[in-house]
């Protein structure tokens, strides 16, 4: 059973290239690898039926149990600061809908992903696989984690906000990797930052405010 409905693509088409040029090479993104998947990845099939009108708006829109799908700008530049290519391994923390790694995707060798609400994990695993995605594993668990078995990471990309840096995904990236996450408090404004490990220590690099939905953890025993 699909879990979208067939819409008239055309419609969709149009959103899309000007959602690209005006929200996010208007703003300054430049990767055409980058541009390309933002062209190519159909957002409309991530968000609730009831909301596929908006999907090229720019804004996060909800999704579900607390949950939002990122801003197309925010998705953009978070995979253009990490310098995505071909060869790359990248490690996202808060699946969702899937966009984000769908995005990812469309430009490096692999994706692994960790979704701790099970129903936006199985959700996702199945709409990726539906849109042929045979390059993304999905995971549900807790993303504090990472993933060990399939580090060290080129990159890895934290789609919620996280009060500090999880050492495991700081561990489990590669020498010259390059992580991307929003640092702070609950609900309030954050800061997306870059850390990239140079000689095994996180050279850190401020770039925006930003308020993402928290970093969710499963209960500590």
């Amino acid at each position: 059973m699909l879990l979208f409905q067939p819409v008239q693509e055309d419609a969709y088409l149009e959103k899309r290239e000007a959602m690209v040029q005006k929200q996010i090479k208007g703003r300054g993104v430049k990767d055409n690898a980058v541009l390309e998947a933002m062209r190519t990845v159909k957002r409309h099939l991530f968000v609730p039926p009831s909301i596929a009108a908006e999907a090229y708006s720019d804004r996060a829109l909800p999704i579900g149990y607390e949950q939002t799908i990122s801003q197309p700008y925010m998705v953009a530049y978070m995979t253009e600061i990490i310098k995505p290519n071909p060869d790359m391994k990248v490690l996202e923390i808060g699946t969702g809908s899937g966009y984000q790694a769908a995005v990812l995707a469309e430009i490096v060798k692999e994706v692994y992903t960790i979704e701790i609400v099970p129903e936006h994990g199985q959700m996702a695993a199945a709409r990726l696989e539906q849109l042929g995605y045979d390059n993304i594993e999905v995971k549900i668990g807790d993303g504090y984690a990472g993933w060990e078995e399939h580090a060290p990471f080129d990159a890895i990309v934290v789609t919620a906000g996280a009060e500090t840096v999880p050492p495991p995904l700081f561990a489990q990236l590669k020498e010259g990797g390059r992580m991307v996450i929003p640092v702070g408090p609950v609900y309030r404004t954050q800061t997306l930052k870059l850390i990239e490990k140079k000689k095994g220590k996180a050279v850190t690099r401020n770039l925006m405010p930003v308020v993402f939905v928290p970093f969710t953890r499963e209960e500590q025993k």
